[in-house]
């Protein structure tokens, strides 16, 4: 069977009762069937349940799911996609090791290997998205560890050759690990690219509605060992409620990704025609610096579009408040289009250098393309675009 069928058929064992659909089991502890299987199950010479926190069985049937899309041996499921991004980071990376990144991330990723990786004596080096190979080779140290990054990147859209990385970090034996939200595994598999983990924030594009919050971390099994280890003893547990909604939102990722993608696309190149919208974003347009890396490793562009207008924050405003159909939001991910500025939510608490070397300007705009029809969003944008440029001329 395909991966597709497979992620779609795959779900807990049926119960006496005979449920079509798999039953939520909201439950905190297990119980067993005698004190000699207690002591089995923690001793671990015996396989099961115990103690969800531990785990649980609608959390492990959502991580089987991932673990099947993104053809990876094993994984764990976390509360929130940060608690993924810093548990695969702190579960593997001890005082004294380096971790080799991509200056092009989400601001909370960046704070983590900044402010807290640092204060336990990880050091790392930061590289631009479309640094040589030659460039990747020179920054990696005797004690690099991890490589790590996002592509494409949270929120400029920057891509990262995966497979250039994937034989670097095989010829330094170093861990790749792979943020790959915004792609998805329906658009993007970096196992092909010989990543080792590769990491979501569930509460994106996997559950799709914006209903809850959730990450996971798949990858080869000796590093997940580790990463299950670090997460039973720390706590960051997904909700069994929380992976009941993932799983079966899981079924239909590729339909709503190959939606995002194609409106996201039709959007962007109405923009990008808008001599009003000082520039556009997006991997699968052809001005994009990338695009023909972005056709080497992605299905389709995604459903995020970055615009950028003249006149900072207050040409951003008005625009945002003129917008009749889009959410206004710094969550992304939805169903329905939602709309931020970096500058001033999801990387407000970035220096400003650092911000110019992302790209994020005052009047940078962030778009999550969602399933709404297409000509309506194409005609909501257009509006709000000309309504921002007449307040202009107002002052």
């Amino acid at each position: 069977m395909k991966k597709q069928t497979k992620a779609i058929r795959t779900q807990t064992g049926k119960t006496k009762y005979r449920e079509h659909s798999t039953p939520l089991f909201l439950t905190s502890s297990f119980t067993f069937e005698s004190a000699e299987q207690g002591k089995a199950l923690f001793e671990e010479t015996e396989a099961g349940n115990i103690y969800s926190r531990f785990s649980n069985p609608s959390v492990q049937e959502f991580v089987d799911k991932v673990c099947i899309l993104e053809d990876m041996e094993d994984g764990v499921a976390t509360a929130t996609g940060m608690a993924a991004v810093f548990a695969s980071m702190a579960a593997l990376l001890k005082t004294g090791d380096h971790i080799l990144a991509c200056r092009a991330l989400f601001g909370s990723a960046h704070q983590v290997i900044t402010q807290i990786l640092s204060k336990w004596g990880i050091t790392h080096t930061y590289l631009d998205a479309d640094a040589s190979e030659a460039d990747w080779e020179a920054a990696v140290q005797p004690n690099t560890r991890m490589i790590y990054l996002e592509t494409p990147s949270n929120p400029g859209l920057d891509l990262v050759d995966l497979a250039m990385i994937g034989r670097i970090a095989k010829k330094h034996n170093i861990i790749f690990n792979v943020d790959n939200c915004f792609a998805s595994p329906a658009l993007q598999t970096p196992a092909d690219f010989g990543a080792d983990l590769v990491l979501h924030s569930a509460t994106k594009f996997m559950d799709g509605q914006g209903r809850v919050l959730g990450g996971v971390v798949v990858g080869k099994k000796e590093y997940i060992k580790e990463l299950r280890f670090f997460c039973r003893q720390t706590g960051p547990s997904m909700s069994p409620f929380n992976a009941w909604v993932l799983s079966k939102s899981l079924e239909t990722l590729s339909l709503r990704m190959e939606k995002h993608s194609s409106n996201a696309l039709a959007l962007a190149t109405a923009l990008d025609k808008h001599p009003d919208v000082k520039s556009v974003k997006y991997p699968f347009l052809e001005s994009h610096p990338q695009y023909h890396l972005a056709k080497q490793q992605m299905k389709a562009g995604g459903a995020v579009v970055t615009i950028e207008l003249e006149g900072g924050f207050e040409r951003v405003a008005a625009f945002m408040d003129a917008l009749e159909i889009a959410s206004l939001s710094s969550n992304l991910g939805d169903t329905r289009t939602i709309v931020t500025n970096p500058n001033t939510t999801t990387h407000a608490k970035l220096k400003p250098e650092e911000k110019a070397a992302l790209g994020i300007t005052e009047g940078l705009i962030r778009i999550s393309v969602g399933l709404e029809d297409v000509e309506d969003l194409i005609e909501d944008f257009t509006q709000a675009v000309e309504v921002s440029v007449k307040s202009d001329i107002l002052e």
